[in-house]
Protein backbone atom coordinates (compact mmCIF):
# COMPACT_ATOMS: atom_id res chain seq x y z
CA UNK A 1 0.00 0.00 0.00
CA UNK A 2 2.78 2.46 0.94
CA UNK A 3 4.63 1.72 -2.30
CA UNK A 4 1.53 2.59 -4.34
CA UNK A 5 1.00 5.72 -2.28
CA UNK A 6 4.59 6.82 -2.85
CA UNK A 7 4.18 6.31 -6.59
CA UNK A 8 1.03 8.42 -6.63
CA UNK A 9 2.71 11.19 -4.63
CA UNK A 10 5.75 11.12 -6.92
CA UNK A 11 3.54 11.42 -9.99
CA UNK A 12 1.62 14.30 -8.42
CA UNK A 13 4.86 16.17 -7.67
CA UNK A 14 6.60 15.61 -10.99
CA UNK A 15 3.64 15.75 -13.39
CA UNK A 16 3.52 19.58 -13.65
CA UNK A 17 7.31 19.71 -14.17
CA UNK A 18 7.22 17.02 -16.86
CA UNK A 19 4.34 18.72 -18.69
CA UNK A 20 6.10 22.09 -18.57
CA UNK A 21 9.37 20.59 -19.79
CA UNK A 22 7.57 18.79 -22.60
CA UNK A 23 6.09 22.04 -23.83
CA UNK A 24 9.43 23.81 -23.54
CA UNK A 25 11.32 21.10 -25.45
CA UNK A 26 8.71 21.13 -28.20
CA UNK A 27 9.06 24.91 -28.48
CA UNK A 28 12.87 25.17 -28.53
CA UNK A 29 13.94 21.96 -30.32
CA UNK A 30 14.90 22.66 -33.96
CA UNK A 31 12.32 21.29 -36.42
CA UNK A 32 14.45 19.26 -38.80
CA UNK A 33 13.05 18.30 -42.22
CA UNK A 34 12.59 14.78 -43.52
CA UNK A 35 15.49 13.57 -45.65
CA UNK A 36 15.29 14.51 -49.31
CA UNK A 37 15.68 11.98 -52.08
CA UNK A 38 13.92 8.99 -53.60
CA UNK A 39 11.42 6.96 -51.58
CA UNK A 40 11.03 4.12 -54.03
CA UNK A 41 13.15 2.32 -56.58
CA UNK A 42 14.70 -0.91 -57.84
CA UNK A 43 18.42 -1.51 -57.42
CA UNK A 44 20.94 -4.34 -57.20
CA UNK A 45 21.26 -7.74 -58.85
CA UNK A 46 20.27 -11.24 -57.82
CA UNK A 47 17.14 -12.69 -56.33
CA UNK A 48 14.37 -10.10 -56.23
CA UNK A 49 13.08 -9.04 -52.82
CA UNK A 50 10.28 -6.55 -52.26
CA UNK A 51 10.90 -4.28 -49.29
CA UNK A 52 8.57 -1.86 -47.50
CA UNK A 53 9.69 0.53 -44.76
CA UNK A 54 7.02 2.30 -42.72
CA UNK A 55 7.00 4.61 -39.75
CA UNK A 56 7.72 7.96 -38.19
CA UNK A 57 10.35 10.69 -38.50
CA UNK A 58 13.23 8.25 -37.97
CA UNK A 59 11.96 6.09 -40.83
CA UNK A 60 11.58 9.29 -42.89
CA UNK A 61 15.25 10.13 -42.32
CA UNK A 62 14.94 13.21 -40.12
CA UNK A 63 18.44 14.08 -38.95
CA UNK A 64 20.25 13.58 -42.27
CA UNK A 65 20.08 15.48 -45.55
CA UNK A 66 19.33 12.68 -48.00
CA UNK A 67 17.64 9.28 -47.98
CA UNK A 68 20.95 7.72 -49.02
CA UNK A 69 22.20 8.54 -45.48
CA UNK A 70 19.00 7.40 -43.76
CA UNK A 71 17.66 3.96 -42.86
CA UNK A 72 16.10 3.30 -46.26
CA UNK A 73 19.14 4.27 -48.32
CA UNK A 74 21.62 2.43 -46.10
CA UNK A 75 19.46 -0.68 -45.96
CA UNK A 76 18.90 -0.82 -49.72
CA UNK A 77 22.64 -0.34 -50.30
CA UNK A 78 23.44 -3.20 -47.89
CA UNK A 79 20.96 -5.55 -49.57
CA UNK A 80 21.75 -4.57 -53.17
CA UNK A 81 25.10 -6.39 -52.99
CA UNK A 82 23.18 -9.69 -52.85
CA UNK A 83 19.69 -9.00 -54.14
CA UNK A 84 17.64 -6.96 -56.56
CA UNK A 85 15.71 -4.75 -54.14
CA UNK A 86 12.30 -3.36 -55.13
CA UNK A 87 11.65 -0.94 -52.30
CA UNK A 88 9.16 1.62 -51.01
CA UNK A 89 9.30 4.02 -48.05
CA UNK A 90 6.04 5.15 -46.41
CA UNK A 91 6.91 7.37 -43.46
CA UNK A 92 5.96 10.73 -42.00
CA UNK A 93 7.22 12.86 -39.13
CA UNK A 94 4.94 12.79 -36.12
CA UNK A 95 3.25 9.53 -37.02
CA UNK A 96 2.00 7.34 -34.21
CA UNK A 97 1.15 3.68 -34.68
CA UNK A 98 -2.49 4.63 -35.20
CA UNK A 99 -1.50 7.20 -37.85
CA UNK A 100 0.44 4.55 -39.73
CA UNK A 101 -2.49 2.14 -39.56
CA UNK A 102 -4.67 4.80 -41.20
CA UNK A 103 -2.02 5.58 -43.83
CA UNK A 104 -1.60 1.92 -44.73
CA UNK A 105 -5.35 1.47 -45.09
CA UNK A 106 -5.22 3.96 -47.98
CA UNK A 107 -2.59 1.91 -49.83
CA UNK A 108 -3.51 -0.65 -52.49
CA UNK A 109 -3.23 -4.33 -51.66
CA UNK A 110 0.12 -5.61 -52.91
CA UNK A 111 2.93 -7.99 -52.00
CA UNK A 112 6.09 -7.24 -50.05
CA UNK A 113 8.48 -9.95 -48.90
CA UNK A 114 9.89 -7.88 -46.03
CA UNK A 115 8.45 -5.02 -44.00
CA UNK A 116 10.47 -2.90 -41.57
CA UNK A 117 8.72 -0.67 -39.05
CA UNK A 118 9.88 2.27 -36.95
CA UNK A 119 7.16 3.42 -34.56
CA UNK A 120 6.66 4.21 -30.91
CA UNK A 121 8.45 7.46 -30.06
CA UNK A 122 5.36 9.59 -30.74
CA UNK A 123 3.22 7.13 -28.79
CA UNK A 124 5.63 7.33 -25.83
CA UNK A 125 5.61 11.14 -25.83
CA UNK A 126 1.81 11.12 -25.83
CA UNK A 127 -0.57 9.79 -23.20
CA UNK A 128 -1.27 6.36 -24.71
CA UNK A 129 -0.81 3.53 -22.17
CA UNK A 130 1.64 0.79 -23.11
CA UNK A 131 -1.21 -1.76 -22.95
CA UNK A 132 -3.18 0.16 -25.60
CA UNK A 133 -0.08 0.59 -27.78
CA UNK A 134 0.51 -3.16 -27.86
CA UNK A 135 -3.04 -3.71 -29.09
CA UNK A 136 -2.31 -1.24 -31.91
CA UNK A 137 0.96 -3.03 -32.70
CA UNK A 138 -0.90 -6.32 -32.97
CA UNK A 139 -3.43 -4.61 -35.26
CA UNK A 140 -0.53 -3.31 -37.35
CA UNK A 141 1.02 -6.78 -37.69
CA UNK A 142 -2.34 -8.23 -38.71
CA UNK A 143 -2.85 -5.49 -41.30
CA UNK A 144 0.63 -5.96 -42.74
CA UNK A 145 -0.02 -9.67 -43.20
CA UNK A 146 -3.44 -9.26 -44.76
CA UNK A 147 -2.74 -6.26 -46.96
CA UNK A 148 0.81 -7.00 -48.10
CA UNK A 149 1.14 -10.80 -47.88
CA UNK A 150 4.57 -10.37 -46.27
CA UNK A 151 6.88 -13.17 -45.15
CA UNK A 152 9.08 -11.27 -42.68
CA UNK A 153 8.17 -8.33 -40.42
CA UNK A 154 11.04 -6.57 -38.67
CA UNK A 155 9.84 -4.32 -35.87
CA UNK A 156 12.27 -1.78 -34.45
CA UNK A 157 12.17 -1.22 -30.71
CA UNK A 158 11.48 2.22 -29.28
CA UNK A 159 14.91 3.90 -28.97
CA UNK A 160 16.42 4.57 -25.52
CA UNK A 161 14.73 7.90 -24.94
CA UNK A 162 16.28 8.13 -21.48
CA UNK A 163 19.53 8.95 -23.30
CA UNK A 164 18.24 11.65 -25.67
CA UNK A 165 20.39 14.78 -25.18
CA UNK A 166 17.49 17.11 -26.05
CA UNK A 167 15.48 16.03 -23.02
CA UNK A 168 16.06 17.63 -19.59
CA UNK A 169 15.53 15.78 -16.33
CA UNK A 170 13.10 14.59 -15.04
CA UNK A 171 11.39 14.46 -18.46
CA UNK A 172 14.25 12.37 -19.86
CA UNK A 173 13.93 9.80 -17.07
CA UNK A 174 10.14 9.69 -17.40
CA UNK A 175 10.21 9.07 -21.15
CA UNK A 176 13.04 6.57 -20.74
CA UNK A 177 10.92 4.56 -18.32
CA UNK A 178 7.92 4.76 -20.66
CA UNK A 179 10.04 3.60 -23.62
CA UNK A 180 11.31 0.64 -21.58
CA UNK A 181 7.74 -0.31 -20.61
CA UNK A 182 6.67 -0.20 -24.26
CA UNK A 183 9.67 -2.31 -25.28
CA UNK A 184 9.02 -4.99 -22.67
CA UNK A 185 5.48 -5.44 -23.92
CA UNK A 186 6.68 -5.35 -27.53
CA UNK A 187 9.22 -8.09 -26.84
CA UNK A 188 6.52 -10.31 -25.32
CA UNK A 189 4.26 -9.71 -28.32
CA UNK A 190 6.96 -10.48 -30.91
CA UNK A 191 7.90 -13.71 -29.12
CA UNK A 192 4.43 -15.03 -30.02
CA UNK A 193 4.60 -14.04 -33.73
CA UNK A 194 6.44 -16.56 -35.90
CA UNK A 195 6.91 -14.18 -38.84
CA UNK A 196 8.12 -11.21 -36.75
CA UNK A 197 11.55 -10.29 -35.43
CA UNK A 198 12.60 -7.53 -33.07
CA UNK A 199 15.25 -5.02 -34.12
CA UNK A 200 17.17 -3.84 -31.09
CA UNK A 201 19.38 -0.81 -31.75
CA UNK A 202 19.41 0.21 -28.11
CA UNK A 203 22.55 0.61 -26.10
CA UNK A 204 24.69 3.49 -24.99
CA UNK A 205 24.05 6.43 -27.29
CA UNK A 206 26.90 8.79 -28.06
CA UNK A 207 25.58 12.33 -28.15
CA UNK A 208 27.84 13.12 -31.11
CA UNK A 209 26.08 10.42 -33.15
CA UNK A 210 22.69 12.08 -32.72
CA UNK A 211 21.30 14.71 -35.07
CA UNK A 212 21.72 18.38 -34.16
CA UNK A 213 18.31 18.44 -32.47
CA UNK A 214 19.45 15.84 -29.92
CA UNK A 215 16.33 13.81 -30.63
CA UNK A 216 16.84 12.04 -33.98
CA UNK A 217 19.51 9.67 -35.30
CA UNK A 218 22.56 10.97 -37.11
CA UNK A 219 24.29 9.23 -40.06
CA UNK A 220 26.24 6.74 -37.88
CA UNK A 221 23.12 5.54 -36.07
CA UNK A 222 21.19 5.15 -39.33
CA UNK A 223 24.07 3.12 -40.79
CA UNK A 224 24.28 0.90 -37.70
CA UNK A 225 20.50 0.40 -37.72
CA UNK A 226 20.53 -0.61 -41.40
CA UNK A 227 23.35 -3.09 -40.81
CA UNK A 228 21.36 -4.86 -38.08
CA UNK A 229 18.23 -5.04 -40.25
CA UNK A 230 20.19 -6.23 -43.31
CA UNK A 231 21.80 -9.02 -41.29
CA UNK A 232 18.36 -10.25 -40.17
CA UNK A 233 17.12 -10.23 -43.76
CA UNK A 234 20.21 -11.94 -45.19
CA UNK A 235 20.16 -14.66 -42.54
CA UNK A 236 16.60 -15.59 -43.54
CA UNK A 237 17.00 -15.34 -47.31
CA UNK A 238 20.43 -16.95 -47.62
CA UNK A 239 18.88 -20.28 -46.66
CA UNK A 240 16.18 -20.12 -49.33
Amino acid sequence: MFKSLNKLLTKAVYAPIIIAQGRYVKKVTPKLPEAAGKRTGITGEGKKIRLLIIGDSAAAGVGVDDQSQALAGNLVAELATNYQVDWLLLAKSGHTTLDSLKMLSAQPQQTFDIIVTSLGVNDVTGTLPASAWIVQQQDLITQLREQFNCQQILITQVPPMGQFPALPQPLRRYLGVRASQFNRKLSTLIDSQVDCQLIDINGQLNAEDMAEDGFHPGPNIYHHWAEIVAEKIKSQYSSK
